[in-house]
């Protein structure tokens, strides 16, 4: 049975609604993360970070991710949530998630009390960011199409054992070195004794958020299940992002010559963000007109 002509054109206002909405969400945010990168030590100095150098070297990087790439690719999801494009909530989505992990870490992660600064008075824009990144989010997910084209079935398996070996690496190759050095020798890791709170944050949302929804997302993405493929865009969306602020990250250290920096560890990271960002044009290529694999798989 056909839907009433009437009930369609209710669906589509609603869903024209939920795009406008999220399209304004999401130049808030864009307009939020660039605005808190260029208060702090970035580019005016106005928010002094309460944490060690090295975590401020960190910052720095991750206030130049967010300014220099993040935030064109928020605007330009906005544009596309505007014009009805599916690949706009897909993208907003996953710039949620990457705006939720990081300002969260930002606004816990500091030593308040125990180290100079200023962050405390900026509360109010970091929580503007964060709350418009989770309402990108809510709203990225209402306003997804479930009609979708989706990867082929070799980019999903590929997206998939991404997925997997993001687990593998967060486990073994970021975090468990760390670990073991907090817990047998502290003082011997400068990131550590210098700023615990962040330390301990990064671990618990890596590995306790990332890492089980990456291997959840990751099998399922193997097994064939439809569902895993609302985790995979916002997931792997996310942490290209994410790779490129580490990226980032990982430069300015070596820069400035922080003990914790070194060339190979600057190649790795740079060499990850460059991986990910081609997995992100691989799962979107399908939204593009004229290019192979754009079977329909319809999301439910």
């Amino acid at each position: 049975m056909k839907n009433a002509p009437g009930l369609v054109s209710g669906s589509r206002r609603r869903q024209r609604t939920i795009e406008r909405a999220l399209a304004v969400v999401l130049v808030a945010l864009g307009c939020g993360m660039a605005a808190a990168s260029l208060m702090g030590p970035l580019v005016f100095g106005f928010m002094g970070y309460r944490t060690s150098e090295t975590t401020v070297n960190q910052l720095v990087g991750s206030d130049a991710a967010a300014l220099f790439v993040v935030f064109p690719a928020t605007i330009l999801a906005a544009v596309l949530v505007f014009r009805s494009q599916p690949a706009g909530p897909l993208l907003g989505s996953g710039i949620g998630v990457y705006a939720i992990y990081t300002y969260a870490q930002v606004i816990i992660g500091q030593e308040y009390l125990r180290l100079p600064g200023n962050v405390e008075y900026w509360f109010p824009l970091l929580l503007a960011v964060f709350v418009f990144a989770e309402a990108g989010v809510v709203l990225s997910l209402a306003a997804i199409p479930t009609d979708l084209p989706a990867p082929s079935p070799s980019a999903r398996k590929t997206a998939g054992i991404s997925l997997l070996a993001v687990a593998v690496f967060l486990v073994v190759g970021q975090h468990l070195r760390s670990l073991l050095a907090a817990w047998t020798d502290p003082a011997a890791l400068t990131e550590y004794s210098s700023s615990p709170t962040p330390f301990w944050m990064v671990k618990l949302m890596d590995l306790g958020i990332i890492v089980p929804a990456a291997i959840a997302s990751g099998i399922g993405l193997l097994l064939g299940a439809r569902w895993a493929l609302k985790i995979m865009y916002p997931l792997l969306t996310g942490y290209a992002f994410l790779a490129a602020s580490v990226a980032s990250m990982a430069v300015v250290m070596y820069v400035k010559g922080d003990p914790d920096a070194s060339l190979t560890l600057m190649a790795a990271f740079l060499a990850f963000a460059l991986l990910f960002a081609g997995l992100a044009l691989m799962i979107y290529r399908p939204f593009f007109p004229g290019k192979a694999g754009s079977a329909r798989y319809q999301l439910r």
